[in-house]
This record gives C-alpha cells, sequence and structure tokens, in this order.
C-alpha cells in the first residue's frame, strides 16, 4: 500500500489539465506507469485518484459483494458511477474529464489532498468549506473515529 503524504494547490488549465506538484509527482513516481483511476467522491463533492494497484486491491473486496443482493448492486452502481482510467501526459499533467470536472465544480484552482493511499481533488473553495472547522466538530470526529484503536506499539 502506498502512503501519501500532503496537501497542495494548482490550477486545471481550460481543457482541464491540471500539474501534480513535483512533491506529489515523487511519491506516486514507484505507481505512475500503472496509471490511475479517476472516480466521485461517495461523501463529498470532489474526485478520488486511485493508483491503480490501489483501485485493484479495493475492486478485489467489492467483487466480493454477492450481486443478488439489490443493495450490492446500487452500491456497485452507484461507487463505480463515472470511473475513468486516466495517465499522465508527457508534461506531467492529469486531464480531468468534463464530466467529473463538473461534478467537483473544479473550474481553475485546485487542491490535491493526500488521503492516505488516494489523493482528493477538490475546487479549492469546496476545500476550503469542506475543512474549515467553525462547527469544532473536528475534535469530536477524531475521538469518535480514532478514540477508541489500541494500538500494540504503544502510538496513538
Amino acid at each position: 500500500m502506498i502512503n501519501l503524504i500532503g496537501t497542495y494547490e494548482g490550477k486545471a488549465d481550460a481543457k482541464g489539465r491540471l500539474l501534480l506538484s513535483a512533491a506529489l509527482k515523487k511519491q506516486l513516481s514507484p505507481v505512475l506507469q500503472d496509471g490511475f483511476v479517476l472516480k466521485r467522491s461517495l461523501f463529498q463533492s470532489c474526485l478520488e485518484l486511485y493508483p491503480m494497484n490501489e483501485w485493484n486491491i479495493l475492486m478485489a473486496e467489492v467483487n466480493k459483494l454477492n450481486r443478488f443482493v439489490k443493495k450490492n448492486n446500487d452500491f456497485i452502481r452507484r461507487f463505480t458511477a463515472g470511473v475513468k482510467i486516466v495517465e499522465l501526459d508527457a508534461s506531467g499533467r492529469l486531464l480531468i474529464p468534463k464530466d467529473l470536472q463538473a461534478f467537483a465544480g473544479i473550474t481553475k484552482n485546485v487542491v490535491l489532498s493526500s488521503a492516505v493511499n488516494i489523493v482528493e481533488i477538490w475546487d479549492k473553495e469546496r476545500y476550503e468549506v469542506a475543512v474549515d472547522d467553525v462547527e469544532g466538530d473536528t475534535a469530536d470526529l477524531a475521538e469518535e473515529v480514532m478514540g477508541n484503536i489500541i494500538n500494540s506499539d504503544g502510538i496513538s
């Protein structure tokens, strides 16, 4: 599993091409040749960029779902809606297809934010709203999600 680090700003051009930062490109260098899968996020109005090997691991789990259960079929359809295989061009740019640009509201200013093994691609304004802690719920969310995890290595 790849472990990506960082949040980077960039700009999409009129054709939807996005130049990856040197730091992010360096982290992705071991998997660049395999390509990526770009999809809509299920929970936010952003895009998710999966290195192909990470996508294949996830799809192996999804493929275990019983397709004779309607909910499973509905989930698979929604989860894979709009999925595209993408690669970097010779200039190191990622072309974001028009339908995915429209879904994420991407016009020019973009934030690429690592999310463990994938990269979220956001319209900059939407990203700022999503991470804004005006409600003060980040601490509560962190406690709820991570508070009961006990690691044997003493790291919490």
